[in-house]
């Protein structure tokens, strides 16, 4: 399946919360957002960003996974304008959540990363290495996260790095492409 014929489909984070999520749900994607704060070093980074990349992300308004972590590619984009992130709900987009499964199940949220002419660079989701190691150092919790996020917590300061890391490496994949290069002359 080629994942880039899907962008198209997808909506921006504000369609997709008024399509599928309820004012629950908005509420808590939004207050997600505001707890999501990059530092000036992060904003710094992002800002060196110069190649257009295409995220397409396959989520549910109710998931508390995706109002935790999606929030913080808002925040991303707004530093880079580059990034250009369009959301698809993974229930009405079967035919994708079968391409994205992990570990041989329905989980999202999954990005899917693609330079400006539609190829894939790389897939990361559905939860950061640091969420995992919270996880796993806590061994009780929930299957699946609520989406609440609190203040000034070291796990969501963690999994906003580690967020940022694979945009990063996804950006320089893009800008050290010969192909890329050659496209525009840099």
């Amino acid at each position: 399946m080629n994942l880039f014929e899907k962008f198209g489909a997808g909506l921006p984070l504000g369609a997709f919360l008024a399509k599928y999520g309820t004012d629950a749900h908005r509420a808590r994607w939004a207050a997600a957002r505001a707890q999501t704060v990059l530092s000036d070093d992060d904003k710094a980074l992002l800002a060196r960003f110069t190649r257009r990349t295409n995220v397409l992300v396959l989520a549910g308004a109710w998931c508390g996974d995706c109002s935790a972590q999606c929030p913080i590619f808002e925040r991303f984009a707004e530093a880079a304008p580059v990034l250009v992130t369009r959301y698809l709900d993974r229930d009405e987009h079967a035919d994708v959540q079968a391409a994205l499964q992990i570990n041989g199940g329905n989980r999202v949220p999954v990005a899917v990363f693609f330079s400006e002419d539609g190829h894939e660079v790389a897939r990361y989701g559905e939860r950061t290495l640091a969420r995992y190691r919270h996880m796993v150092a806590q061994l009780t919790g929930e299957g699946c996260a609520t989406g609440l996020v609190k203040g000034d917590d070291p796990v969501r300061r963690a999994e906003v790095r580690d967020w940022l890391n694979e945009f990063e490496r996804v950006q320089w994949v893009l800008r050290l492409s010969p192909r890329l290069r050659r496209l525009h002359g840099d």
